[in-house]
């Protein structure tokens, strides 16, 4: 019976219910909206992390990323077929990238440049680095004589896909050794420091310029972030010479520096918005209940109690909270697949050179969190607005206007 009269109550004034389903509705699809943007931003960098240079993580000899050493070739990976054999039947590793990161000059005959460089196998990296941005030629992939540089170094050079160059490296007894090298393609990722020095070259052309058949790192792809917890316990027992560092810690500076002042600046523009919208829904629940003063008054003239009417607002204030803030969710997947769905292109962010779309990444727990806050405030606006009211004086009640 309570049911049946709030749904009555609520359907004799529909102008006034559709307000404030409105209200509840935008307030709680706007706090869905920017929980899917902030996570979406989040992701971004995460993404642009993981596939522009570090994968999921990187195993090194235990302690050489913490050292400077006099020889570091040294204090490489040997037998490194072997290990990253048994790499890579630990459950979530789908990709294993050996590198070895070395110094060299490179030139074109007329200008000599110093640079950074990589040796990878770059069939299994072009398959998984999928954000360094190619801008001129292809992806360093089968080519032995293939060489991958970064837009500054490119710039610096006057060079392009199909250009000579010439890479010079000291290898580990002093020699120099050379190498005639075509540009297959120019990249950037968006990081100043990566596009002016990086370049790269295939790991066997790598290791005969610097004498070597060691690898420095062996960088992983896994199947998702969330593995790479137990990949790392795996790795820590069965190689007690090796240590594993995940891509936050590689990449501390851009990444983790980057989330951690976002997510404290979205923490307190989320904190405004909440506040924004809850004092929004309090606002428009209240009026309404003020609006019904002669209405409640009559109730009360007819001989019902205090908690009969508190009780039959709050059954009115639940069912519009639940359909608010679920229309509110509909309207904000609706936005998303419609308005939204080639996501927001956003200026550079900290630390990268070029523009980037966020996509908004919605997850079941926000759709729940934004659901539950809209509905918790429209039921304690209708709350306390309903305590003041009822407890009026019947007679004042029945004058007011």
């Amino acid at each position: 019976m309570l049911i049946r009269l709030a749904i009555r109550n609520l359907l004799r004034n529909p102008r006034r219910t559709v307000a404030v389903l409105l209200t509840i509705a935008v307030g709680t699809g706007s706090l869905f909206l920017f929980h899917g943007f902030n996570s979406g931003i989040m992701n971004q960098y995460r993404d642009n992390t993981v596939h522009a240079r570090f994968g999921h993580g990187q195993v090194n000899t235990r302690g050489y990323r913490e050292q400077v050493f006099e020889a570091p070739w040294e204090h490489w990976i040997a037998d490194w077929e072997h290990v990253g054999g048994r790499l890579k039947q630990i459950p979530g590793v789908e990709f294993l990238f050996p590198r070895l990161g070395f110094a060299a000059l490179l030139t074109n005959g007329r200008v000599t440049v110093s640079g950074r460089g990589e040796a990878i196998d770059g069939v299994a990296e072009s398959r998984f680095f999928t954000t360094l941005n190619v801008i001129d030629g292809r992806m360093l992939s089968g080519e032995p004589d293939g060489i991958l540089l970064g837009r500054g170094i490119a710039r610096a050079l006057d060079v392009h896909a199909g250009s000579k160059l010439t890479v010079m490296v000291q290898d580990e007894h002093g020699r120099i050794n050379r190498a005639e090298l075509t540009v297959v393609g120019v990249f950037y990722t968006g990081l100043r420091e990566i596009d002016d020095a990086l370049f790269r070259i295939q790991l066997a052309q790598g290791q005969k310029l610097l004498g070597t058949d060691r690898v420095e790192s062996i960088a992983l792809g896994l199947r998702s972030v969330d593995d790479w917890d137990q990949v790392e316990q795996v790795i820590a027992k069965e190689f007690p010479d090796l240590e594993a560092a995940s891509f936050a810690i590689l990449d501390e500076v851009y990444y983790q520096h980057s989330v951690d002042w976002l997510a404290a600046q979205f923490a307190v523009i989320r904190l405004i918005i909440l506040a924004m919208v809850v004092l929004g829904i309090f606002n428009t629940v209240s009026i309404s209940i003020l609006d019904r003063k002669q209405e409640i008054g009559n109730l009360r003239a007819n001989g019902e109690s205090v908690a009969e009417v508190t009780w039959l607002l709050l059954v009115e204030g639940a069912g519009l909270g639940v359909l608010g803030a679920a229309l509110g969710i509909v309207i904000a997947l609706g936005l998303d697949a419609t308005f939204l769905r080639n996501g927001i292109l956003m200026p550079a962010a900290p630390g990268i050179t070029r523009q980037f779309r966020v996509s908004i990444e919605f997850q079941p727990a926000m759709a729940l969190l934004a659901f539950c806050l809209g509905t918790a405030a429209t039921l304690v606006a209708t709350a306390l607005a309903a305590i003041r009211v009822v407890r009026m004086p019947i007679g004042e009640a029945l004058r007011a206007v």
